[in-house]
């Protein structure tokens, strides 16, 4: 049984999230065949995401997590993005697949970008459980996209609201009220 909290309207069930997370490994793994894949995991917010769709890619591939954040403990970004913690194998010459919770203004990502493509792979996409491209400060190639959404503060699946609401197997909209 899956608990809706009352300041949280659910957006995106479970059901719809397994649905297309399948539908994105089927993809990747289509694009990545033959390749010498890393696939790069987001901490915090993507944990979930990362988990599901790695099971859904039927390929051989390496894995590894870099966190990268310019949120703290608040719920707007501060707009300066810390990476604190790398990633601990050699991408260099191969392909590499970003692996994100959601995509808001592209300032993490483009500092995750810039920061990869020092390490010279061959290639670097990014895969999205969330967009948001209304939100867009910086032009972000989002190869794979879960959901587009609009502009709502979410929670779930991995979002939080000042580290809650991670382990809800649904996306909501977040009421701080």
């Amino acid at each position: 049984m899956t608990m809706i909290r009352q300041n949280i309207q659910p957006m995106v069930s479970e059901e719809e999230i397994c649905r297309r997370v399948k539908e994105l490994g089927r993809v990747i793994e289509s694009d990545y065949f033959g390749k010498d894949l890393v696939v790069v995991g987001l901490l915090k917010g993507a944990y979930p995401f990362f988990a599901d769709l790695t099971r859904a890619i039927d390929l051989d591939f390496q894995v590894c997590f870099m966190r990268a954040s310019s949120y703290g403990l608040d719920l707007e970004s501060s707009g300066e993005v810390k990476i604190s913690q790398d990633i601990d194998i050699s991408i260099s010459g191969k392909d590499v697949l970003i692996v994100e919770d959601i995509i808001d203004t592209g300032r993490t990502l483009i500092s995750v970008l810039d920061y990869l493509k020092a390490q010279s792979p061959a290639r670097i996409r990014i895969c999205a459980l969330l967009d948001k491209p209304s939100r867009r400060v910086h032009d972000v190639p989002v190869d794979y996209v879960g959901f587009s959404i609009k502009d709502l503060f979410v929670v779930g699946y991995g979002l939080d609201a000042k580290e809650m609401y991670r382990n809800l197997p649904y996306i909501g909209i977040y009421n701080s009220v």
